[in-house]
């Protein structure tokens, strides 16, 4: 029986791989990246060409041992990392250790082929076969393009540091995303000193008819002109000129208006609703989500991966899960919360669409039916996913809205 190897980078990823597939294959770990540049020298050569010079990363050697032997015993090895620049850089230099000759794009064929790079969108056992059936060659442009930002990170890091431990103080760091953020702090700082206050007040006042129960108000206008007051002191007098006055309603205006829904969830977006709704830091968000893609242990399922890969800038879904969400909405809330046809968001100009919006696996796997296996954070994260992608499918939001007028009594406006 032929024997395949399928090499992932995180162990929960590779349980969660396992679970799905026959005794044919085996699932390792890379648990990260293998090599990188070393940490007591630049390790990039300036004069030809900024050719980085690789090492292997201090403890992985044994890891890189194991994945070896397991490697010369297979008859295909499956490079399968996360479907990213980081995870495609991972996939080139374990093909290289490897020894199998990897087929990239924009590279010579390899006389002995048996190293593929397969992609996994979500961790669902569909999702894995279907990437086994059609596997891929390991993606030139996504690994040079790593190795750009890597070199840059080490060129600006490396010696812009030594240059602000000389002139500022030892332990500080400069790159390339400290860089581009001390800019922005700067220029909003530039902002914030040239800035002049202007004072303004507004006016509120509780207001209660014979029926319960009491509304807000606020001021909108004086003398039919809109109400702009610059000083406590004009203020005061407003206050004072309605003040223990009855007020009677001029005009009653109802509209209705139509809220669209919302796209599902991009990165940027996700960790802004989370540190918005669940004040969870972007680093947890994101830890949490990679934990829910790569499988979490819901019950007599075991591993079971929960959402899609979570780092992406497209609003993009498939047409099978957005089928699935349609027949959720279909049959918990009726035809009328259904539109005619699926809603499809346009993306941004910059948008590489390499992968789906983050959404969950499966939108008959609602937040209450795994609320038992998970945590509270994975659990609130999962359910702010799922609610975002089943409402994305949904028809407009109708609201009433009512506007009334009150005005204090002997005054016309």
């Amino acid at each position: 029986m032929p024997k395949s190897l399928i090499i992932v980078e995180s162990p929960a990823k590779a349980r969660t791989i396992t679970k799905y597939l026959g005794r044919g294959y085996t699932v390792m770990a890379s648990v990260g990246h293998v090599k990188d540049l070393p940490t007591s020298k630049l390790g990039v050569d300036l004069d030809h060409d900024f050719k980085p010079s690789y090492v292997t990363i201090k403890g992985k050697a044994q890891v890189l041992a194991d994945i070896k032997k397991k490697a010369d015993a297979a008859d295909k090895v499956y490079l399968a990392p996360d479907p990213d620049r980081e995870g495609e850089a991972i996939a080139w230099h374990l093909a290289e250790e490897i020894n199998g000759t990897p087929k990239g794009k924009g590279t010579k064929k390899g006389k002995n082929r048996k190293v593929f790079r397969v992609l996994f969108n979500e961790i669902t056992e569909k999702a894995v076969k279907r990437a086994l059936q059609s596997p891929g060659d390991i993606d030139m442009n996504l690994v040079n393009a790593q190795q750009a930002r890597r070199v840059l990170d080490r060129i600006v890091g490396y010696q812009g540091s030594q240059l602000l431990w000389k002139k500022i103080r030892r332990g500080l760091s400069m790159g390339r995303v400290q860089s581009v953020a001390l800019m922005l702090i700067c220029d909003r700082e530039r902002e914030r000193e040239a800035f002049r206050p202007e004072e303004y007040w507004s006016i509120t006042a509780t207001l209660a008819g014979a029926n319960p129960p009491p509304f807000d108000t606020k001021l909108h206008s004086v003398n039919g002109q809109e109400a702009v007051i610059a000083s406590e002191t004009e203020a005061t007098r407003i206050v004072q000129d309605v003040q223990g006055k009855d007020f009677v309603v001029q005009a009653i205006e109802r509209k209705e208006k139509r809220r669209n829904p919302v796209a599902p969830f991009i990165t940027s977006r996700l960790q802004q609703d989370a540190a918005r709704k669940l004040r969870f830091s972007s680093k947890k968000t994101m830890t949490l989500a990679q934990q829910l893609y790569e499988g979490m242990e819901i019950g007599k399922e075991g591993p079971v991966g929960l959402i899609t890969y979570m780092r992406t800038d497209s609003t993009r879904i498939s047409d099978e899960a957005a089928e699935e969400a349609r027949e959720v909405i279909r049959g918990r809330f009726g035809d009328n919360y259904l539109p005619t046809t699926r809603n499809v968001y346009k993306n941004q100009k910059a948008a590489q669409e390499a992968h789906e919006a983050i959404r969950p696996t499966s939108a008959h796997r609602d937040p209450a039916s795994v609320k038992q296996f998970l945590d509270r954070d994975h659990y609130q994260l999962y359910k702010l996913i799922w609610n975002r992608f089943v409402a994305s499918q949904m028809v407009p939001a109708v609201l009433e809205v009512t506007r009334v007028d009150c005005v204090p009594q002997g005054t016309q406006s």
